[in-house]
């Protein structure tokens, strides 16, 4: 992290870049309330529903805030620069797909436990100073990446101070936005970023604390359909058919993966995005799924497939692609209508 901050050049600001889930919006909130503390000028920026850090989107963001330093936080780590020419820290742990030329890498890949971002991301900000009364955040990005059962003191220590059943509340919450259609995680954010701990979401009432409310009721309806759908089964593959704005295929991967224990449990869901099938896969067989989907990757895939964690990922398939890759798997009568 002192690395990094050494590298910042320019007079711009330090531009913090997350994901929009709980371990990404832990780790954007922890790395910017440190690096204000520490006298730094700060801008937090969070990707929106199906972007990716390397879209020319938000590439054009990035470059009208004229970073002196980019962080990018629990977004993967690959070869490409984000924002060419930008000192840039990198601060992720899921599988990398190659290493980041000219930045510094945290990375918490292959390490048992495994840590989260937003775990890595405290231990970082460390750097600049104690961080202790910001370890709630931590402990939210380590439930929310189902982490809570690693062994970390960290979490422990984190619920004896403000209550196992406050964070895990906290945690639902936040998670909620970037599951609804809008995936607006504006609200999520800026209690992160003000909070003195977990009841400051969950006790709130205010407009913000309202609308992590009505996303998780948005998302709970979401799902109280999609639980109605019936898995078609070919080898050792089944596959959930699902047709929503909301993000909840993963939701629906977990929750067979308990049920269908022998078999690799795909979740797919053609209404999140118009032209595209977007899914989750899941699987209790101990197999490498990312390898798995490497096994069937079809020719039109890009970035957005096959990522994250060896017992968590998916990816996102042109609706051409993705009858391509789903009667390869011996499913046509899965494919979709463009």
């Amino acid at each position: 992290m002192a690395t990094a901050l050494d590298r910042a050049g320019g007079d711009g600001p330090v531009v913090v870049l997350g994901h929009f889930d709980a371990d990404g919006l832990t780790a954007v909130a922890i790395l910017v309330r440190a690096l204000r503390r520490g006298g730094r000028t700060v801008e937090p920026l969070v990707i929106g529903k199906t972007e990716s850090p390397w879209d020319e989107a938000v590439a054009a963001r990035l470059a009208a805030l004229a970073p002196a330093l980019l962080i990018v936080a629990d977004l993967g780590t690959r070869p490409d620069p984000v924002l060419a020419g930008t000192p840039t820290l990198v601060i992720d742990h899921h599988r990398p797909t190659g290493t980041p030329q000219d930045a510094v890498t945290i990375s918490g890949n292959g390490l048992d436990p495994e840590p989260t971002s937003a775990l890595l991301a405290w231990w970082a900000a460390g750097a600049l100073g104690d961080q202790g009364d910001l370890l709630w955040l931590a402990a939210i990005g380590l439930i929310g990446d189902m982490a809570d059962d690693a062994g970390f003191p960290e979490l422990a220590e984190a619920q004896a101070r403000w209550g196992k059943t406050a964070l895990r509340d906290a945690t639902a919450l936040i998670n909620a936005p970037r599951r609804t259609a809008a995936a607006d995680a504006g609200p999520a954010l800026r209690l992160l970023l003000r909070g003195d701990g977990p009841k400051t979401i969950t006790k709130g009432d205010d407009d913000d604390t309202r609308a992590l409310h009505a996303a998780k009721a948005e998302v709970r309806a979401a799902m109280d359909v999609a639980k109605r759908s019936a898995p078609l089964v070919a080898g050792d593959v089944a596959l959930l058919r699902l047709d929503t704005a909301c993000q909840i295929h993963p939701l629906i991967a977990q929750q067979w993966r308990g049920r269908l224990k022998d078999k690799i449990v795909i979740a797919a869901n053609r209404g999140y995005r118009p032209g595209w099938v977007h899914f989750a896969a899941r699987s209790a067989t101990g197999r490498d799924l990312i390898a798995f989907l490497a096994e069937h990757r079809p020719p039109e895939a890009d970035g957005r497939y096959g990522n994250g964690h060896a017992q968590a990922t998916g990816g996102a398939l042109p609706i051409a692609a993705w009858n391509t890759f789903i009667a390869g798997l011996g499913l046509p009568q899965a494919q979709v209508d463009a």
